[in-house]
């Protein structure tokens, strides 16, 4: 509990105004993204949702740009890896964690909703548009746009086909990043984005539609029905599991976000040291790969590079994950209970700003200066947040570098050559 605190403090304090200043800088580009995407989405909907991937790109450039910024006052990755001198060696660093860090963030991102608040506000802006053109079109007698405008995605050719291409540029950069130009890293940046992100609408839209499906399905019904009826006759039962239904929502709601955001500063700090890894040794495994060896080589090959290419997306999810498992329940509580109290103190900043302010006209005052005040209020906690889960990254690589040195320490053989493996990551 000390080390963790010790170590938020140091972060935050090392590195307030930094923080403030990116995540200002990101909150400021995603919301005039979020306009301009608008107001192309409003003369033609496939260009706008081309730039919206911008938008939540310039949220993720602020936050992994915030996690990088105080790498310095991580003393156990320093002590791994530290932060790089040279200015070529800093940009590729921050351009590889920006691309293993897309994926991740772009589902903790459509997960907690924000996803769909940029969705509803770039349809906001792209239908306010549109009815001004048409008011105008009318008054000037000229031909208004036609289209669909909004971000209602379906697997369609369209869709499949930008999904597609996007991929492949991402894929081509990453097989042959000497031979293309320097700036097409930026593009492999962006066309990443777009691929992972109109993935996640199609998925997150089909999903929807199964779900109704099944939804409205007899045998559905059915099993409502009867567990309705085992309600009735066994009350204590239905007591229980209704304690038992509410508890673990309730746990789930404290304990994945924090995890979740964990897990993207280990994919973040995991371009500069690599946790260790699962051993996929069980015999599940054992007979898919003597299967796999009688399938012919060309085809193997191409299947090989198919399945490593989505792999590496989510090789930095898995070694974050592992990290956080040998941390310990201990570690990983105490970080969630910090989290939450963060958490917490914004609940209850926004309740005292309103309290001081006092009743106001809805349309007069608070329609004007909403924005302006949950701005301000997160500029107070989001620094401190983020310390939080750099600062409990930090821990829980200590904690391993800890035990990893009291295995090299206890075990015959093998124990040293694992804790120099830690030790010269990076």
């Amino acid at each position: 509990m000390l080390t963790l605190l010790s170590s938020t403090w140091r972060v935050l304090a090392g590195h307030w105004p930094a923080l403030v200043a990116w995540y200002l800088a990101g909150y400021l580009v995603h919301f005039g993204l979020i306009q301009l995407a608008g107001w192309v989405g409003a003369y033609t909907g496939t260009g706008g949702l081309l730039l919206l991937p911008l938008a939540i790109l310039a949220r993720l450039i602020a936050f992994v740009a915030m996690f990088l910024v105080v790498r310095d006052g991580l003393r156990e990755l320093q002590a791994i890896a530290p932060v790089p001198q040279a200015a070529a060696e800093r940009r590729e660093t921050f351009l590889n964690t920006l691309l293993a860090s897309i994926l991740p963030f772009f589902a903790v991102y459509a997960a907690w909703g924000m996803l769909q608040d940029d969705v509803i506000a770039y349809d906001f802006r792209a239908l306010q548009v549109r009815s001004d053109i048409s008011w105008q079109a009318i008054a000037n007698q000229t031909e208004a746009p036609t289209g669909g405008v909004g971000s209602n995605l379906t697997l369609d050719a369209v869709t499949g086909v930008l999904i597609i291409v996007a991929f492949a540029g991402r894929w081509a950069w990453k097989k042959w990043p000497k031979k293309l130009p320097a700036v097409f890293s930026v593009v492999a940046v962006y066309l990443e984005a777009v691929w992972v992100l109109l993935s996640i609408i199609v998925i997150k839209d089909a999903l929807e539609a199964v779900n109704g499906w099944v939804d409205t399905r007899v045998g559905i019904q059915w099993a409502l029905d009867f567990r309705e009826w085992v309600s009735a006759q066994l009350v204590p039962v239905a007591w229980v599991w209704d304690g038992l239904e509410w508890f673990i929502g309730q746990l789930a709601g404290l304990v994945v976000e924090p995890l979740a955001w964990l897990a993207i500063a280990g994919v973040i700090y995991g371009q500069a040291i690599a946790a260790e890894k699962p051993k996929l040794d069980i015999a599940l495994y054992k007979r898919a790969r003597t299967h796999a060896e009688k399938v012919p080589t060309l085809l193997r090959r191409m299947l090989g590079q198919l399945g490593a290419e989505f792999a590496s997306r989510f090789t930095p999810i898995v070694d974050a994950v592992v990290l956080m498992w040998r941390a310990g329940p201990l570690l990983i509580g105490t970080f969630i209970l910090l989290y939450t109290i963060v958490l917490a103190g914004d609940t209850t900043l926004s309740y005292l700003v309103t309290r001081v302010i006092g009743p106001q006209s809805r349309v007069d005052f608070w329609l004007v200066v909403n924005d302006a005040l949950t701005l301000a209020l997160a500029l107070v906690i989001e620094p401190i947040r983020i310390s939080v889960v750099a600062g409990a990254y930090d821990t829980s690589l200590g904690a391993l570098r800890r035990h990893r040195m009291v295995e090299a320490a206890t075990t015959p053989t093998g124990g040293h050559g694992s804790t120099e493996n830690l030790m010269n990551e990076g």
